[in-house]
């Protein structure tokens, strides 16, 4: 498995009844093995989540998956992060 940091940045047109939604994504995938770090920045402009998957595109898949990428409210970046 390898890790992929994702970053989460709210855009102008951000929706907050996207928040639950996206944290039940979150808590799905911690429940699954797949998230080891995840949380909000203290400016409340966004956050982040350390992912593992098998590839980077499979990282990619898993994240259009959130409702928050879906929503279109939010900007997603992903890395894979060669981390120790």
């Amino acid at each position: 498995m390898n890790r992929y940091l994702i970053l989460v940045m709210r855009r102008p047109q951000f929706d907050p009844a996207m928040v639950k939604p996206h944290q039940d994504f979150l808590e799905g995938l911690r429940a699954g093995g797949r998230i080891e770090l995840s949380g909000p920045f203290s400016d409340k402009s966004g956050g982040a989540y350390l992912l593992l998957a098998e590839s980077l595109e499979a990282a990619l898949a898993i994240v259009h998956t959130d409702p928050a990428y879906i929503s279109g409210g939010w900007e997603f970046t992903v890395y894979e992060w060669q981390a120790r």
